[in-house]
């Protein structure tokens, strides 16, 4: 699917199983840089090693359970903003993509400035406020450069990432072994918990599974690869978060929990390894940094070409470079980089979480919606349990979503009406321009044509089958933009 007068490019070579698991990684995690706040914020080592051994239960493993079924029914770079829209309709859809892209866009903002902390720390390289603020600039036009690239290539580098990340991890959890003294993980000074910060953190760190729906279309058979990969990044996930936490928790005396501030993992690897170790693990939490941009980036720009691929924004966000990529969805979600990256660590990441959590209730919502609605619609994988396991399965998470809302200062809250007001109004306008022509959208060929079948007889049938065929002329739609836009053949396109 292009632009006005733009040829389709070639079809693009698809992300593969090992590629996809290194970038699902990045969406949600990276390594265990940023988890040390957890430790300080819970006390000690118990209530965060407790969160990191249930939370991925409760949490994650729902939530990326909800992603395979749905990708696998859904595959197409729409994402979760397909689902609700099946489920609820465009509005709520549009609403649902425009927080979750919000979201996206204040995550990814942490990780330039990230890359800096983690040269600085343990007195590395320091720079000035005005040489700070022109290295984040710097450092977000190379890595959108990199996912403008294509990515093919952002995945291969991903898994490189991912490889290098880990490493000194390795060594750490080695050295740390004869250190460990299992009573320092009991650990916990109840007077020194921050529940806001706490669950904030770990909120944080084990979210954004669904973010990779978001590039299904850009997937080798991703009926069958995307279930793999999902899975295959859940254990790596955990294994990341844990494996260090217990070597660097075990190895220090407990009395250090107050030091546990973001970057404290170089200090640790100083500490047990010597300065050697503490330079790679800091040469490590940079490049990781690097890995969660261009993964988040990947997924926000993708996000914004499906939604035009809907027809819900502008056709000009559709427009692939010869690279296969969404140039001005990267040029938009680069921006929103930018401007967001001066706030501090703290306000990102209580904003993002709240208005994640608004999301992703909606996907939970559809997720159940459409197992009732339409239990028959075509699932390559499928979470082995009725309508009523699934409803049962969504509401651990659902309780957390609503613990991390309810600890939101007042602040966030104001920040999350407003960004809901602009997403309302934004619909709005996003109407008006389709009703008065003045700027061009897509319309996906109708899968009626596609078929071969009348458009009589199709709608006859979904009169017939009432709410079953929203869903499935939902989904025929984005099949059909996908295939023909990937096999170069232009999709009907058309002002209205």
């Amino acid at each position: 699917m292009t632009g006005a007068g733009e040829a389709a490019p070639a079809r693009r070579r698809g992300l593969t199983v090992l590629p996809l698991v290194a970038l699902i990684f990045y969406d949600v995690s990276g390594g265990p840089f940023g988890i040390e706040d957890s430790v300080r914020a819970g006390g000690g080592a118990l209530l965060p090693i407790l969160g990191f051994l249930v939370l991925p239960v409760l949490w994650s493993l729902p939530e990326a359970l909800v992603t395979a079924e749905l990708a696998s029914a859904f595959p197409t770079n729409a994402g979760y903003v397909a689902w609700v829209s099946a489920a609820f309709g465009p509005a709520a859809a549009f609403l649902v993509g425009f927080s979750k892209w919000a979201s996206g866009t204040l995550d990814n903002a942490l990780y330039p400035v990230l890359f800096l902390d983690y040269l600085r720390s343990g007195g590395g390289l320091v720079l000035s406020p005005p040489a700070r603020s022109l290295a984040v600039l710097a450092l977000t036009a190379a890595l959108t450069y990199l996912n403008f690239r294509g990515l093919h290539l952002v995945g291969l580098s991903a898994l490189a990432l991912t490889a290098f990340s880990l490493s000194p991890f390795v060594a750490l959890a080695v050295l740390a072994a004869p250190k460990i003294r299992p009573s320092r993980w009991l650990a916990v000074n109840v007077a020194a918990v921050e529940p806001r910060a706490y669950f904030n953190s770990m909120f944080w760190n084990l979210n954004y599974w669904d973010k990779a729906s978001t590039l299904a279309g850009e997937v080798e058979e991703p009926r069958k690869t995307f279930p793999k990969a999902v899975f295959g990044a859940v254990g790596l996930v955990v294994g990341a978060y844990l494996i260090p936490l217990l070597a660097g928790t075990g190895a220090l005396p407990s009395e250090t929990a107050g030091e546990w501030t973001d970057g404290f993992f170089s200090v640790v690897g100083d500490r047990i390894g010597g300065p050697w170790l503490r330079v790679w693990i800091q040469a490590a939490a940079a490049m990781s940094n690097m890995g969660l941009f261009e993964a988040e980036m990947s997924g926000d720009s993708f996000q914004l070409l499906g939604m035009a691929e809907m027809g819900m924004i502008p056709a000009i966000f559709a427009r692939r470079s010869r690279h296969g990529t969404p140039t001005y969805s990267i040029l938009c979600s680069a921006t929103g980089v930018v401007i967001l990256s001066f706030m501090s660590f703290q306000e990102i990441v209580e904003f993002l979480n709240f208005l994640y959590g608004l999301g992703m209730l909606a996907v939970f919502a559809a997720f159940v919606k459409l197992r009732v609605k339409d239990p028959d619609l075509p699932r390559p994988y499928r979470i082995p349990v009725g309508a009523a396991g699934a409803a049962a399965m969504c509401v651990p998470p659902v309780v957390l979503i609503t613990t991390v809302m309810c600890l939101a200062s007042a602040r966030t809250l104001v920040v999350s009406a407003a960004v809901a007001v602009a997403g309302v109004a934004m619909y709005y306008g996003v109407e008006h321009m389709k009703a008065t022509g003045c700027v061009e959208f897509l319309t996906p060929v109708p899968p009626d044509s596609l078929r071969g079948s009348s458009s009589s007889s199709s709608s006859s049938a979904a009169s017939d089958n009432g709410g079953d065929d929203d869903v499935e002329d939902v989904r025929a739609l984005l099949l059909a933009a996908g295939e023909h836009a990937g096999e170069g053949v232009s999709v009907s396109k058309e002002n209205y």
